[in-house]
């Protein structure tokens, strides 16, 4: 045993150093020069970093993942790389500030993507120390300046104040400085051929809206709200902005919905939408969520895992109530009743999970936290509710917390303790859903949706007045219910109603008709045909397919009328078209070939992973598998979004059980890229 005392001794010592950085050491600022090169997927950085010692000890470090270092200056600290550090070795004395610098370079995995034309990073998690020495402790926080050099013709953004851009040659130098420290996961870049549009705040902080060059008429659908929903958020918190401003901008193939790097969100640009788009798929909700993060795990951050409901729970609670100041009150209850009944789905299931739980999924974080919050504020009131959060904020701001230094706030105002509530929603892993009915039925437009929906399994005929007076009501989420109920019963008694539901020419309570009538009877077909013209691609999606199906002898005109209709980012109307256009028969024979090419070449790497899988889905369903799109299905099973890579495989998998796609995969196996290669040598025995 003795031989192996001293290696044992070396890891405890490890270990324990690394359990207790945070209590030995305090990184005070990263002053960071990046350049990523697009063409071999690296990063090469020098950078200064000044910290204060705490205690005394003879080394620190900073989380840096397979990263040489290339220059290391002459100091009275020895520097050294390790796999997944960055180490500095002296006697160090402790309330000592030191500053030292290096430079590096590093092939990030993780956090830094590079896409045609677009570079983004995506820190979440403890990510940014791929390609960027940092602390992956969220309890270190740290003032960044970060400049990012890139080729001339792009646009940078990144986190905090743009103090110069400084022309060098073939490249720009951008400078960006920061003036309050943040944790490590939410130091953020983007680079792109990016416009941007800049809007003031009430409070005057300047807010930069970015688009892509070709998305530019887009702009104002996609960012409709923004100013509102900024300046709802700081008065409804009652804690002024903290940061000295704010940016947004949206990237290709985005991991997430948005990301809230501080000052720079960074969201999926399926969210840019034009103004037909907006009614299904708008920033909105996203919009207001990663904004309230730039107080609620931005400003205030956890100190672990188990308090993830202080940022997701939050973040969704002001979304919600951002949400509620611009499309009023029935949305707000209507969201509320439809997390309820997911929260109570999973809970039924046995798979409840309390808001403490760090391995929680994002239902309990997001969802579960916004309702924990309302009926908090609910329980205590609205003065007590918000003078608690500006409490909680302003005495916490730049540092870490736990779920107890919000309850305390909350407890010292309320006068009492909270054990009902705590008990309920923070700690108890079933959804109190009997509380969450009884809150519901405050509003007068939910008891008008359970009356509604209690009629259900009620024969239509003692229902039918009840189902008029609902499409009658000019309530969307009403009308919905009513139709939603109408395709329960045979069509012969209710095609009064079906005309009636039309008449409102309320956009959803129409594509609930779409949704709901796929046989579309000759009766309603003249009824049917105007949701072509509906404003939501959704509609117009789910229409022209069942025209198309319903009506054959119709089915060039109804190919002729979309045509030139595209849809959302991904392309949703086109796609069909393409995909119906070539299942027509003497539809336009020509140009079949034409139609084929073009869905097996949204297909390529150089389309956003939306457009692609919905285009190897059709390519699929129609049996238009070539070469191409094989190697770009294995291509995909590298991609760095989790669905479409998932997506990918499973098909790829699928595909390889078929000789003729297998042989012509192993025939052209070696055009592929060297991480693909090695994932098909891996996984599929090739």
């Amino acid at each position: 045993m003795k031989p192996f005392l001293p290696h044992l001794f070396f890891m405890f010592f490890v270990a324990s150093l690394l359990a207790q950085q945070t209590q030995t050491v305090d990184f005070l600022e990263i002053k960071a020069e990046v350049s990523p090169n697009a063409s071999n997927r690296t990063v090469t950085g020098s950078m200064t970093v000044k910290f204060k010692v705490l205690q005394p000890t003879d080394s620190v470090y900073l989380d840096a993942v397979k990263m040489k270092l290339t220059y290391i200056p002459e100091s009275e600290l020895s520097i050294s790389s390790t796999e997944k550090k960055i180490w500095f070795v002296t006697n160090f004395k402790k309330d000592k500030i030191y500053t030292t610098g290096f430079s590096y370079k590093a092939t990030p995995k993780k956090a830094l993507y590079f896409f045609p034309n677009e570079i983004w990073t995506q820190g979440q998690g403890k990510y940014t120390s791929h390609w960027l020495p940092s602390i992956d402790d969220m309890n270190d926080k740290i003032e960044f300046d970060l400049t990012i050099l890139a080729p001339e013709d792009k646009t940078v953004i990144a986190n905090g104040k743009l103090l110069s851009v400084t022309p060098l040659s073939g490249i720009k130098r951008w400078h960006f400085d920061m003036q309050k420290p943040m944790s490590s996961y939410l130091v953020a870049m983007a680079i792109g051929n990016f416009k941007k549009k800049t809007i003031y705040s009430k409070s005057n902080i300047p807010i930069s809206l970015y688009i892509n060059q070709e998305d530019s008429l887009k702009l104002e659908p996609t960012y409709r709200y923004t100013k509102e929903i900024f300046n709802f958020l700081e008065i409804e918190i009652g804690v002024a902005y903290p940061w000295q401003n704010y940016k947004q901008v949206p990237v290709r193939d985005f991991l997430y919905a948005g990301m809230e790097n501080t000052t720079l969100t960074l969201f999926s640009k399926a969210f840019v939408v034009d103004s037909i788009a907006f009614t299904d798929r708008n920033y909105v909700m996203v919009n207001a969520h990663e904004m309230a993060h730039q107080w609620f795990g931005n400003l205030v951050t956890e100190t672990s895992a188990k308090h993830h409901w202080l940022h997701e729970g939050f973040a969704s609670y002001y979304a919600l109530l951002a949400q509620r100041e611009i499309f009023g009150d029935d949305f707000y209850y209507w969201k509320l009743y439809n997390s309820a009944n997911q929260l109570q789905e999973m809970s039924d299931e046995g798979k409840g999970e309390s808001l403490l739980n760090p391995k929680a999924g994002s239902l309990t974080f997001y969802e579960k936290g916004a309702w924990a919050l309302h009926i908090l504020r609910e329980t205590v009131g609205d003065l007590i509710f918000k003078q608690a959060v500006k409490n909680y904020l302003e005495k916490h701001a730049y540092s870490n917390v736990t779920t107890q230094d919000f309850i305390i706030e909350v407890e010292n105002l309320y006068g009492k303790p909270l054990t009902t509530f705590k008990e309920n929603w923070l700690q108890q892993s079933a959804f109190k859903a009997e509380e969450a009915f009884n809150s519901l039925i405050k509003s007068p437009f939910m008891i008008d949706f359970f009356k509604l929906s209690a009629l259900r399994n009620v024969k239509f005929s003692e229902k039918k007045e009840q189902l008029n007076e609902a499409l009658e009501s000019a309530n969307e989420y009403l009308g919905q219910e009513a139709v939603y109920q109408l395709a329960l019963e045979p069509y012969d008694e209710v095609e009064n109603l079906y005309k009636n539901a039309f008449k409102t020419n309320n956009v959803y309570i129409r594509q609930a008709i779409a949704f709901s009538l796929e046989k579309i009877p000759a009766s309603i077909q003249k009824e049917y045909e105007l949701l072509l013209n509906d404003n939501s691609y959704l509609t117009q999606e789910v229409a022209l397919y069942n025209l198309w199906f319903s009506f054959p002898e119709k089915q060039k005109e109804y190919l002729h009328k979309m045509k030139s209709v595209i849809g959302f980012q991904d392309k949703n109307v086109k796609q069909l078209w393409l995909a119906l256009a070539i299942n027509t028969p003497n539809y336009n024979n020509a140009a079949k070939d034409i139609y084929k090419s073009e869905l097996q070449n949204y297909t390529n790497p150089e389309y956003s992973f939306e457009i692609r899988e919905k285009a190897i889905e059709y390519c699929y369903q129609l049996q238009l598998i070539n070469k191409e799109i094989l190697l770009n299905i294995t291509e995909g099973c590298i991609h760095p979004n989790w669905r479409f890579r998932n997506f990918s495989r499973n098909l790829l998998k699928k595909l390889l059980e078929n000789k003729t796609y297998k042989e012509m995969l192993r025939q052209n196996k070696e055009e592929l890229s060297k991480d693909a290669l090695k994932y098909v040598a891996n996984h599929l025995n090739f």
